[in-house]
């Protein structure tokens, strides 16, 4: 059963080494996502799966290593000897994970970013198995919202996010199933496939949910939020 789940997004600037001087402008970011990795520990997960997006669909192998090394930053954030390396998501949410010291068992799902709605709802459902499981969903919302966005701005971003925002701090399943990949690929939302295997794990089920941080200071929105089961079903888990 999905005893808890945590949102967070996946700049590399969370890391301080990589943000050199410019670190503390996102420190109430990175307070978040430590407080939202906490409180998914906190729910005393067997396992902790984490999901991201990936060139293709599937488990990521153990012996990956988790380094920035795709985005010239000669940095090692844990992971396994490689030579593989994860994709940027898995890679953000090992480093809050080791930071969280979380020793436990844990395993790395990558989403390809074009899969339909269907598909990540069943990955979701086939993510959760027997014992007290925990998802770590690490993916960025819309990165296409005005002048200051990296991509081309798109009408549509902001209420997108708006209503991304909204379905995470309520733990609105439907709405997240809902999304059209296409709307998300044109606003270039890159965690839209780890949400809605969050929400093929968490159907059926009541949470409490909490939207930590909802904010977009380069453009990007950077959604953290928290789900955990109700006490009257975390006590059948």
């Amino acid at each position: 059963m999905l005893v808890a789940a945590a949102v967070v997004p996946h700049p590399p600037l969370l890391v301080p080494e990589v943000a050199a001087g410019a670190a503390a402008e996102l420190d109430g970011l990175r307070a978040a996502c430590d407080r939202a990795v906490q409180s998914l520990l906190a729910a005393r997960p067997d396992r902790v799966v984490v999901v991201s997006s990936a060139p293709a669909t599937g488990p990521l192998p153990a012996s990956a290593r988790a380094d920035l090394g795709a985005y010239g930053l000669p940095l090692v954030l844990g992971g396994g000897p490689g030579p593989e390396r994860l994709p940027l998501g898995a890679v953000i949410a090992t480093w809050l994970l080791d930071r969280a010291g979380w020793a436990g068992e844990r395993k790395l799902l990558g989403v390809a970013p074009d899969e339909p709605a269907a598909v990540c709802r069943e990955l979701g459902r086939r993510a959760v198995g027997a014992g007290r499981v925990a998802l770590l969903c690490a993916g960025d919302g819309s990165a296409s919202r005005g002048a200051s966005s990296p991509r081309r701005p798109d009408p549509r971003a902001v209420s997108f996010d708006d209503d991304v925002a909204h379905a995470l701090g309520a733990a609105d399943t439907g709405v997240l199933l809902a999304i059209e990949p296409e709307l998300a690929d044109s606003v270039s939302a890159a965690g839209r496939a780890a949400w809605q295997v969050l929400a093929g794990a968490a159907e059926g089920a009541a949470y409490e949910s909490d939207l930590l941080v909802s904010t977009a200071p380069y453009g990007v929105a950077y959604h953290v939020a928290t789900w955990a089961l109700e006490i009257g079903e975390a006590a059948f888990a």
